[in-house]
């Protein structure tokens, strides 16, 4: 029994409905592989961090599981940004345990010594749902089965993150696959730019625009989109941007640094898709829709 690296999705825009798959909600979390061997437990992040110091009543739920086995999963709070307070803990003392946080698992690699991965993925399932104790912060992914579209447009209106399609008779594979792919609800509002960062490598005309929200006076800061432009727009937004330079930034926050940014008046309005806003109104997951007309 060992650690392996995490089975990831891949992207898509094709939503479909297909008896041979099954699809679960998308978490806004942290991915996590359990690893309990003994009384031993260990909490590894994707990037095989261990997490033990900032989820430690996670841990002690997972000790109180029986058998040995690793499992798959994401710790969630009330919203990512009450998440990262959890995160990057080194002193235990300063875990904010008033900030309630749970995982939900959705696979299981190992039960005992036994790679299970080859079995497929609702054999899988059946078996995560018999060998664990779900209580004390632990919970199950549940799934639906064929109506993907149906259940994304429901999804939506509850303003989750979207859904995670998988085959039924997918194996477990430790890389980006297509046997599962993301279903992603995008939010949708106008902002105005207020700067640009230069193009890196290969990119045209700009890397990304800083964007605010619109209003009068000093502007609230939005962030950075660097995605969603396709080389004709780089060309023609960059030569508009290039007329509106300014001098100093249009923002109330000074603590948004200016270098390698090109400052500029804020008089175009773009339409911003984004999953979700932090506390401090920052966008998450921002990809660019179009120029407001």
């Amino acid at each position: 029994m060992k650690y392996k690296p995490p089975m990831l999705a891949t992207l898509t825009k094709k939503y479909f409905s297909d008896p041979k798959w099954i699809f679960e909600k998308k978490f806004d979390g942290v991915r996590t592989i359990v690893v309990k061997k003994g009384k031993k437990v260990t909490l590894y992040s994707r990037n095989r961090k261990r997490l033990n110091v900032s989820f430690p009543e996670l841990e002690a739920a997972f000790e109180k599981q029986r058998g040995d086995f690793v499992v798959d999963g994401e710790i969630i709070a009330s919203s990512f940004s009450k998440l990262q307070e959890r995160m990057h803990i080194k002193d235990p003392k300063k875990v904010k345990r008033s900030i309630k946080v749970a995982i939900y698992l959705f696979d299981i690699l190992y039960l005992g010594e036994k790679n299970v991965t080859k079995l497929s993925l609702l054999e899988r399932k059946k078996l995560l749902k018999k060998t664990l104790s779900f209580q004390g912060g632990i919970r199950y992914t549940t799934h639906r089965v064929s109506h993907g579209e149906r259940y994304l447009k429901e999804a939506c209106k509850k303003n989750w993150e979207g859904l995670i399609a998988k085959k039924a008779e997918g194996k477990y594979v430790s890389k980006r696959s297509r046997d599962w792919l993301k279903f992603k609800c995008t939010k949708e509002e106008t902002f105005v730019i207020c700067g640009y960062t230069q193009p890196q490598g290969s990119r045209i005309g700009f890397g990304a625009l800083l964007i605010a929200y619109p209003g009068t006076g000093k502007l609230r800061y939005a962030g950075k989109v660097g995605t969603g432009y396709d080389v004709p727009l780089l060309k023609k937004l960059s030569a508009r941007l290039e007329r509106l330079a300014r001098a100093t930034s249009p923002l109330k926050d000074p603590k948004v640094s200016s270098r390698g940014v090109t400052w500029v008046q804020p008089k175009i309005k773009v339409k911003i898709g984004f999953t979700e806003k932090t506390s401090g109104g920052l966008l998450r997951h921002p990809r660019f829709h179009g120029i407001y007309k």
